[in-house]
């Protein structure tokens, strides 16, 4: 596949988890893209595309016409080339345009690992198609699949293509991108999927602090299971009641072993 002259999907991918090096070598002709032909993941994702966007349709009762499925769209933003091809545009009457990228991936991940994943692509696509937003489907090894609604955000693509403009400059200059360091991360949590967001509250007080008291209480939790266990283990099948200063367990006409605290006048 010819990957010269443009930025696409999975390139603003790779740019964004800064693996400049290799992808400007094939941007600038000095090695070839690689062959995803022998890739089974690869293949087993193209494979199941078209059934992928059945089962979108008959799920969420949306409609992708096969007119606009492997749909092309070229935009230059600055002086980047970008192009995409989407893997449906989802028809509606009564809302604006939204697109569809249906991936296949392994049972282990989640879709929250598929949004974080893929969120450069599908801001570079929804921008260049004008797009309000991706449904992003996913079929999770071969027992499950879920769809969730990612919306375009133009602060996010801003951001974005900082890093692109920054990598397309070492591409038109032939400039080796060597020494770059590695940003911290744009932030995704302000993005709406399912028209819902992520919330940081590490500088929330009163969330800290119930937040201590919850895992303190979980650690505590585990213990008083533990303890309550190896009471229990401790009873003998022909004790019908086992007590110490502190506590007695009965055993009750069911069998089943009750504990309790001992009360002043069990002493």
């Amino acid at each position: 596949m010819q990957r010269q002259g443009f930025i696409g999907g999975s390139d603003a991918t790779t740019i964004m988890q800064f693996k400049w090096y290799d992808l400007w070598l094939v941007k600038t002709g000095r090695a070839e893209s690689e062959n995803l032909s022998d890739n089974i993941a690869v293949q087993l994702g193209s494979h199941t595309e078209n059934f992928n966007i059945k089962w979108f349709e008959k799920s969420t009762g949306c409609f992708v016409p096969l007119t606009s499925q492997q749909k092309q769209f070229k935009k230059t933003v600055g002086v980047v080339p970008l192009v995409g091809t989407v893997d449906g545009i989802v028809a509606s009457k009564d809302a604006l345009p939204s697109i569809i990228e249906a991936k296949h991936t392994n049972p282990f991940n989640d879709m929250n690992d598929m949004i974080e994943r893929y969120m450069p692509q599908i801001q570079l696509y929804c921008h260049i198609s004008g797009a309000v937003g991706c449904h992003l489907s996913v079929i999770f090894g071969n027992s499950k699949w879920q769809s969730s609604f990612v919306h375009r955000d133009i602060d996010y693509f801003n951001k974005m293509m900082v890093f692109i403009n920054d990598f397309w400059w070492h591409v038109i200059n032939d400039k080796e991108p060597v020494g770059i360091d590695t940003p911290e991360d744009i932030s995704i949590n302000h993005i709406p999927v399912d028209n819902m967001v992520v919330r940081d509250a590490s500088m929330d007080n009163a969330f800290v602090d119930a937040s201590i008291t919850y895992i303190n209480g979980l650690e505590q939790n585990k213990v008083f299971e533990n303890a309550k266990k190896d009471l229990k283990n401790m009873v003998g099948s022909n004790e019908r009641e086992v007590f110490c200063d502190y506590l007695t367990i009965r055993r009750d006409k069911r069998g089943s072993l009750r504990i309790s605290k001992r009360s002043k006048k069990d002493e």
